[in-house]
């Protein structure tokens, strides 16, 4: 079989981040979230930190022209101007997730990477949620914040990341199943079998 990636997106505290990172334990194939960003960095000689500053949010400025900026296509060279434009971060960071897609199998959480490889016959996307109370709990726990403040980072986390999917999808809603392959509660059936269920998925999408 060709190489696959499974791309997730996933509510904050939803457990998408640990399903994916356990999803590819067990498949043996690695799973990118964070190192997306450490790859940008060394690929285009920016700082890291511009593409922590950017990671699936929208800073300021384009937050005035949202609706009426659209994002350009393809990386500019280090020499001009919008080089470390958002635009040109994002660009950046979607060139290495389509190389990913076309030279390994993998796991890529987040980064609007189920739209970047939307044309794409060897993609599996994932959406992941779970109940306010279950990401208030979970968050919580791995945090160690209280409830208020689990509560309000789930909010701005949210809707940071919806932001910032609509923008680079041209106006596509983060949260409609549609987007994607799979739409799994994780609270409902927990994230082990959230993790079985994509394996199984797998197998019958690739008729393994």
């Amino acid at each position: 079989m060709q190489n696959y990636v499974i791309t997730i997106a996933r509510g904050f505290g939803s457990g998408g981040k640990d399903i994916g990172t356990r999803l590819g334990k067990e498949l043996g194939i690695p799973c990118y979230e964070r190192q997306i960003l450490t790859m940008a960095s060394d690929q285009s000689g920016i700082d890291e930190s511009v593409f922590v500053e950017t990671d699936e949010k929208l800073r300021g400025k384009h937050l005035a022209n949202f609706l009426r900026r659209m994002p350009v296509s393809g990386v500019v060279e280090p020499m001009e101007r919008d080089f470390i434009s958002d635009v040109n971060v994002f660009n950046i960071q979607a060139d290495i997730i389509r190389t990913l897609a076309n030279t390994e199998s993998c796991i890529i959480i987040g980064k609007c990477a189920d739209d970047i490889l939307r044309n794409y016959s060897n993609v599996i996307s994932v959406y992941v949620e779970a109940p306010r109370a279950a990401c208030v709990k979970s968050i919580m726990e791995k945090m160690h914040v209280s409830e208020k403040r689990a509560n309000y980072l789930i909010q701005t986390t949210d809707k940071y990341r919806a932001k910032y999917y609509s923008y680079y999808t041209s106006g596509k809603d983060w949260t409609n199943p549609t987007n994607y392959d799979l739409v799994l509660n994780s609270d409902r059936i927990g994230r082990e079998k959230c993790v079985q269920l994509i394996k199984e998925y797998v197998k019958i999408r690739f008729d393994q």
